[in-house]
């Protein structure tokens, strides 16, 4: 099988996917923005062909290299993993006659209005919302829903410029704040109020082949505003056995049915509170910030391996057994500046060294990273256990022992 990767180089963890590609036998052309001769040895080897551009999101430029490929071999995929690309890429396939996510279903993923209206349609319960071109627009909404509101720009990806609002003052500022950044649209939404998770999955032919459910501590919103806080998250290994469970993951299968995906990865969004199970959003691609590192280590099975298998051949090559459950803390600097040092670490790879997965400490000297920057911009930790309390109490112990030190 030939399948087209866009942007194989950049970010850093994009070489997994072309190299799991390679390892399931798929012959990789990669189309990306650097030199050939700036990509390492490894990541070259595994590609049969790789092909530059100016911007790999230039829809013009990167239907002009698939097509130039496409002259040289039959090209059965064309990926793109990063949420900015995959708009480019759907429009380049129904361009080029590459079957693949449709530019409809990568829309409605990306533009949170259109996806939530399509959704509400479909039955599937989520939150209030609206596309909002002008600021009397969100005034209205604002009248007709109450606070508190989240304002996000419409294809954002995570927690990315989400602000939440509590009052007409914090309206009128946040719309300030917008109109600064040139905004021209932005999506409005009801605040739910809840526990905040996510549901991943692989889903093939519009059917979940894997999945996983990972839970936030605290909420997005909190852990990136709140330097004090070690925010963490965590993917369960309970699955199988809780009713819960099981409606998140038929929550997830609607949501994919009612968006018309088909064989690809998928992030979802949830929140469960007093209204219930309510979806928040939906990215048609893998999730980012070291998920599948997590889904990995919990499995004893390489998640990126498995995407490829159900890209390359329509199948599972092995199943989630699910031993254990794992989780990430992010360690923030104390205050923004330069990296000192750090206390605690010997403490705590003492008590849990066994359960470590992999910790990352910049070294002294090095420039800290904004706390809205996200749980891998400055220190951090991976740990695994069978028990999801246990993993949860040794993350929690990480995030009060360790002290980042800067200055």
């Amino acid at each position: 099988m030939n399948i087209v990767f866009v942007e194989p180089g950049f970010p850093a963890n994009q070489r997994r996917f072309v190299l799991a590609l390679a390892s399931v036998g798929a012959n990789v052309i990669g189309v990306g923005e650097s030199e050939e001769w700036t990509l390492d040895e490894e990541l070259r080897s595994a590609m049969a062909g790789y092909h530059r551009v100016g911007n790999v999101t230039n829809v013009h430029e990167l239907t002009d290299a698939v097509r130039f490929i496409q002259s040289r071999v039959w090209v059965d995929r064309l990926e793109a993993t990063v949420e900015s690309h995959t708009l480019a890429a759907a429009q380049v396939r129904e361009a080029t006659g590459i079957p693949g996510t449709s530019v409809r279903t990568t829309w409605l993923c990306r533009d949170k209005p259109s996806m939530k209206e399509a959704l509400r349609e479909a039955g599937v319960p989520t939150a209030a919302s609206t596309a909002a071109d002008h600021a009397h627009e969100v005034w209205e909404f604002a009248e007709r829903v109450g606070y508190p509101l989240i304002l996000k720009p419409r294809a954002g990806a995570g927690a990315q410029d989400t602000t939440r609002v509590d009052s007409d003052a914090g309206l009128s500022h946040a719309l300030t704040l917008f109109g600064a950044t040139g905004a021209t649209s932005i999506a409005v939404e009801e605040f739910v109020e809840g526990h905040e998770g996510f549901y991943d999955t692989i889903a093939m032919n519009g059917g979940v082949v894997h999945d996983w459910v990972t839970h936030y501590y605290p909420n997005v919103l909190e852990a990136m505003r709140t330097r004090w806080i070690s925010p963490q998250f965590v993917t369960t290994n309970r699955i199988p056995d809780s009713p819960f469970y099981a409606e998140v993951r038929e929550l997830g299968q609607r949501v994919i049915e009612a968006l018309g995906i088909g064989t690809s990865a998928t992030h979802m969004e949830w929140f469960f509170g007093p209204k219930g199970l309510r979806f928040s959003e939906i990215g048609c691609r893998p999730p980012g910030v070291g998920c599948w590192d997590l889904y990995s280590a919990s499995n004893d099975v390489d998640v990126y391996r498995e995407w490829a298998h159900v890209i390359a051949h329509g199948t599972a090559e092995q199943q989630m057994r699910r031993p254990y459950s794992a989780g990430i803390v992010a360690l923030r600097p104390e205050r923004d500046g330069h990296i000192r040092g750090y206390s605690g670490v010997d403490e705590i790879l003492g008590r849990y060294g066994e359960w470590v997965i992999d910790a990352h400490f910049p070294p002294e000297g090095h420039l800290t990273q904004p706390v809205e920057a996200g749980y891998m911009a400055n220190a951090y930790l991976r740990l695994r256990h069978p028990d999801y309390d246990t993993v949860r109490g040794m993350l929690s112990d990480a995030g009060e022992t360790i002290h980042v030190h800067a200055g």
